[in-house]
């Protein structure tokens, strides 16, 4: 039984998805002792920047007449989607940056695309979690509603492309404990933040009991027990109530 994980935090000292994605992973351990966990981080080791123009260029040029940088971008991207046939359980930490994707993430998603066959469902049924958090507000009714433009394209991948059986974990206001200005919110952000790591235990061991289920072909879904702020995906993407 093996897990895969991938962060995207740029500070991984002070990484509020990390946070949610340890509790995951603890969770999903506890349930499989033995389970091996395969990580990636791609703020510590980022991949190369031009690996998916090598990759995508590469894919339309015979084997034969490849550079060496086409080959080596075809190799891993190639390894990327291995990492995530391979597992069967994953989760995903990846906050908000600058209202949008995080560049590390968006490389990764091209390569693997890259990688993956065409219109492959490369996690079709998988129990994956998606462990993502933003510094400010972004609710209904908040002068930022609608301004996260990460977490509905993540969904987007996730469940219409690759077809995963997703979970998702958010928590807002990460920064009113060290932002100026914020102050007022910092009890709110508290109150998120224990929440979040509540859902993100339910979700560790939801992940758990979805990986036998997976591995023996079982309903993976059948039981689910979701509590906000833990959004349960089916094919399409949809707000939470983070």
């Amino acid at each position: 039984m093996s897990l895969f994980r991938l962060d995207a935090s740029i500070l991984p000292g002070t990484s509020a998805s990390a946070e949610l994605a340890d509790v995951v992973e603890a969770e999903w351990t506890a349930a499989h002792p033995d389970g091996l966990v395969v990580r990636r981080h791609l703020g510590i080791d980022p991949l190369p920047a031009d690996a998916w123009v090598q990759a995508h260029a590469g894919a339309l040029t015979p084997e034969s007449d490849r550079t060496p940088a086409q080959r080596d971008a075809r190799l891993l991207a190639e390894t990327l989607v291995a990492e995530l046939e391979a597992a069967e359980a994953v989760v995903l930490a990846v906050p908000l940056y600058n209202f949008g994707v995080s560049q590390h993430f968006k490389t990764w998603v091209d390569l693997v695309m890259a990688g993956a066959s065409v219109g492959s469902a490369l996690l079709k049924d998988k129990p994956t979690v998606l462990a993502t958090v933003r510094g400010g507000g972004y609710a209904p009714g908040t002068p930022r509603a609608g301004w996260d433009h990460s977490a509905p394209y993540i969904r987007r991948i996730l469940t219409d492309v690759w077809q995963a059986d997703l979970i998702v974990v958010e928590r807002e206001l990460t920064l009113a404990a060290t932002s100026p200005g914020m102050e007022h919110l910092r009890d709110l952000a508290a109150d998120l933040r224990t929440k979040a790591v509540i859902a993100a235990g339910q979700a560790g061991r939801e992940l758990g009991r979805q990986s036998v289920a997976f591995r023996t072909g079982a309903d993976a879904t059948a039981g689910h027990q979701g509590a906000m702020p833990v959004t349960k995906d089916r094919n399409s993407p949809r707000p939470s109530a983070a």
